[in-house]
């Protein structure tokens, strides 16, 4: 009877110890696939960080390279505009001059008229009292130049530069050898005759048939006649020097000697 109980005892315990042995193998399979589920969420969770942190390096390099070439450009920027404002510095120092300068037009002008005025008197009294040669072209351009003081249309300063260009012309005739036709009167008669101008130290003519010649005496403000013979051809030379038909040579003229003071 004992016997048998115990064995009832032994085979209770082996049916509890197994099934006890069941559930703690299931325990285990349990918690080891949890173990790798979260395991596999942390692998994934580091890959996932690992891409970001990637991604972030590969935008912060971009944003490296990006923030250089900014510096680059911005430092070419300063240089640039250091030299601009220079050559701004420079404008603005010419502008104000020229606003300093045209402020002054206007007392420039008063005193240019004046002067100009002043010049082309004196010129004309100088063409009054020099030799009389190319006398109408030289009375019609001061006739000109009076004119011109009038008009609203000319500047003052092309007025100036007119009245110096006259003086420039004026001055060029006392260093050229020149030749023109004209009339002279010739025993109450008008005669058609050739002009030879050597600067302003002589001024002669000859008759288109080189028969009579004659020279101007600045004392006497006159013609005066001259020997046919001794200057006859000595003008016809000098008045193909003058032509450019010969080339330049000795001419015998009739040259007023200086006088003591």
């Amino acid at each position: 009877m004992t016997m048998h109980r115990l064995k009832k005892v032994l085979i209770a315990a082996l049916v509890v110890s197994g099934t006890l042995g069941g559930t703690v193998a299931a325990v285990q399979a349990s918690t080891l696939d949890s173990i790798l589920a979260v395991g596999k969420s942390k692998n994934d969770a580091a890959r996932s960080s690992q891409a970001k942190i990637d991604k972030l390096a590969d935008e912060t390099r971009d944003l490296l390279s990006d923030y250089k070439t900014v510096i680059k450009q911005v430092d070419g920027l300063k240089v640039y505009n250091a030299r601009l404002q220079r050559q701004i510095d420079n404008q603005n120092a010419r502008i104000a001059k020229f606003d300093e300068s045209i402020d002054q037009v206007t007392i420039i002008s008063r005193q240019m008229t004046p002067l100009i005025i002043r010049m082309i008197d004196g010129l004309e009294k100088f063409v009054e009292l020099d030799v009389p040669f190319r006398l109408e072209d030289r009375e019609r351009r001061i006739a000109m130049l009076r004119a011109n003081l009038d008009r609203s249309d000319v500047s003052v300063a092309e007025k100036f530069r007119q009245v110096l260009e006259a003086y420039k012309i004026e001055n060029e005739y006392g260093r050229k050898i020149d030749s023109y036709k004209g009339n002279v009167e010739i025993d109450g008669v008008e005669r058609d005759v050739n002009f030879l101008q050597v600067g302003r130290v002589a001024l002669v003519y000859q008759t288109t048939d080189t028969e009579i010649s004659g020279a101007w005496d600045q004392a006497s403000r006159s013609w005066v006649p001259l020997e046919r013979g001794e200057y006859r051809n000595a003008i016809m030379k000098g008045l193909r020097i003058a032509r450019k038909e010969a080339s330049i040579d000795l001419m015998n003229m009739p040259v007023a000697a200086p006088e003591a003071k």
